[in-house]
C-alpha cells in the first residue's frame, strides 16, 4: 500500500487556537489523519511547512527521501528515516512534531486496513476506560477557584490541576530569571489551600508551574504546599537543565511531574535512571506520535513510573493518547480541559463524550474517529492562509 498524497490542514477552531491536522492518502483508498500541533511564536506555519517539505523528495539532496510513494505499512521505518533525516539540525522539538502527525496518521490507516483499534494493534486493551483530570480556573481568587474545583468534583472529576501562580502569567514561555514576588507566592500558595479544603483529602491535585521557576524558588514553594498534599508539581524548572531538576528532586518531598518538552525515549532515559521524577507526561503530538509514546511508556514502565500524557492540544491528541493508554499498564491519567469535549467536537463527524472523570473509546477502526475535511477547509488558520498555505 503506497502512500500517494499528504495534506496539511493547519486549523483555526477558536479565538487564537488553531491545530495542525495532517492527512495521508493512499493507493488503496485508505486514509488516515494524524495531528501536529505546535502554536505559539509561529508554531503553526512552521510545522506545516515542514510536513510538506517532507511530502516529496528533494532532488539533489541527501537524506532528502519524501513520502510520496513509500509503503504506508513500514511505520516504523518511515520514523526512523524522518527522525535521521534532521539529525544535524537537532531532530527534537520540531522535527518530532512533524514526525507526529504523520506517525499517527500512519497508525489510523493500519488500524483501519485491519478492521481494528490502534490499541489492538499494541496489544490489546488492559482497561476498559481512559481516565482523565482537568483543570481548575479562576485562580485570580482563591474563593473562586475553590467555587469552580467543586463544581469539576460534582460533575464525577477526581483530579484537578491548575496553574496557581498568576504573577507568572506574562513570563509564560518567556522565562527570564524565575523568580516570584513574595505576594505572587503567597497567593498561589493560598489558591491550593482554598481548593485543598473545598474539595477534602481524597481529591487529586496537581500544581503545573510551567517551568517558570529557577531552582531555589522551585524547592521553596514545592516545600511551602506541602500541607496541600500535592499529586504532583509540574515543569518546576526549564526542560534544558538536568542538573537543575536533579537539585528541586534532592530538595523536596513533592512528587514532580516533568515531560511535555522532553521529546524522546533519549530525553526520559536519564531523567528515569536518576530517578528525578515521579511522574512522566510526553505530548503525542510533540514527541513523535504513537510509535515514540508508546516506547516512552514502556521504558517508564521498567522504573514503575505512571504516564500521564500531556494535552494543551487538539483533537487527535487526545484521541491518540487514549488509543496509547488502553494498551499501557502504567498509566495514570490524561489530560483535559473543563469544556475540551466540545471543542474536539467540531472536528469530527461523530463526537465524542467525555462522563464525569472517564472517556470510553469509539469502538471503531484506527483512531475510532474521522475529521470533518469540509469544516478544516471552511476554517483556516488565518495566519497560514496569509502565507498563501496549502498552495
Amino acid at each position: 500500500m503506497k502512500i500517494t498524497d499528504i495534506k496539511v490542514w493547519p486549523t483555526r477552531v477558536a479565538e487564537n487556537r488553531s491545530w495542525i491536522f495532517v492527512e495521508v492518502n493512499t493507493d488503496e483508498g485508505v486514509t488516515g489523519f494524524g495531528e501536529a500541533t505546535n502554536s505559539g511564536g509561529g508554531g503553526v506555519i512552521m510545522v506545516a511547512r515542514m510536513v510538506e517539505l517532507v511530502r516529496e523528495t528533494v532532488q539533489g539532496a541527501d537524506f532528502a527521501e519524501g513520502l510520496i510513494g513509500q509503503n504506508a505499512n513500514e511505520i516504523e521505518r518511515i520514523w526512523q528515516n524522518l527522525y535521521r533525516r534532521f539529525t544535524t539540525l537537532g531532530p527534537r522539538g520540531l522535527v518530532t512534531s512533524v514526525i507526529s502527525g504523520i506517525d499517527m496518521a500512519l497508525w489510523d490507516i493500519k488500524g483501519k486496513t485491519l478492521g481494528v483499534p490502534i490499541y489492538e494493534l499494541l496489544g490489546g486493551k488492559v482497561r476498559d476506560s481512559i481516565q482523565l483530570y482537568t483543570h481548575v480556573r479562576n485562580q485570580d481568587d482563591p474563593t473562586m477557584a475553590a467555587a469552580h474545583a467543586r463544581e469539576l468534583v460534582d460533575m464525577g472529576h477526581t483530579a484537578l490541576k491548575t496553574d496557581p501562580f498568576v504573577e507568572m502569567r506574562i513570563r509564560h514561555r518567556r522565562y527570564l530569571d524565575g523568580r516570584i514576588s513574595a505576594a505572587g507566592a503567597q497567593h498561589g500558595i493560598d489558591v491550593m489551600t482554598a481548593i485543598r479544603e473545598e474539595v477534602g483529602p481524597e481529591i487529586d491535585l496537581m500544581v503545573d508551574a510551567h517551568g517558570n521557576f529557577n531552582v531555589p524558588t522551585a524547592i521553596d514553594l514545592c516545600n511551602r504546599m506541602k500541607d496541600v498534599s500535592l499529586n504532583w508539581f509540574e515543569e518546576p524548572v526549564q526542560p534544558e537543565s538536568i542538573n537543575a531538576l536533579r537539585q528541586v528532586k534532592n530538595g523536596t518531598d513533592t512528587p514532580l511531574c516533568v515531560g511535555e518538552r522532553l521529546y524522546t525515549r533519549y530525553d526520559f532515559a536519564d531523567v528515569l535512571s536518576e530517578g528525578l521524577t515521579n511522574y512522566i507526561m510526553p505530548d503525542i503530538c510533540w514527541t513523535g506520535g504513537i510509535s515514540e509514546m508508546r516506547k516512552i511508556a514502556s521504558l517508564a514502565e521498567t522504573y514503575y513510573v505512571p504516564i500521564s500524557p500531556h494535552d494543551a492540544l487538539g483533537t487527535l491528541n487526545v484521541v491518540g493518547g487514549a488509543q496509547v493508554m488502553m494498551a499501557t499498564p502504567n498509566f495514570y491519567r490524561l489530560e483535559t480541559g473543563p469544556d475540551t469535549a466540545d471543542i474536539y467536537n467540531k472536528v469530527l463527524k461523530e463526537p465524542i463524550e467525555f462522563i464525569g472523570d472517564q472517556f470510553t473509546l469509539p469502538d471503531k477502526p484506527g483512531l475510532g474517529v474521522e475529521l470533518d475535511t469540509e469544516y478544516l477547509a471552511a476554517h483556516p488558520d488565518p495566519h497560514w492562509a496569509q502565507a498563501g498555505g496549502g498552495g
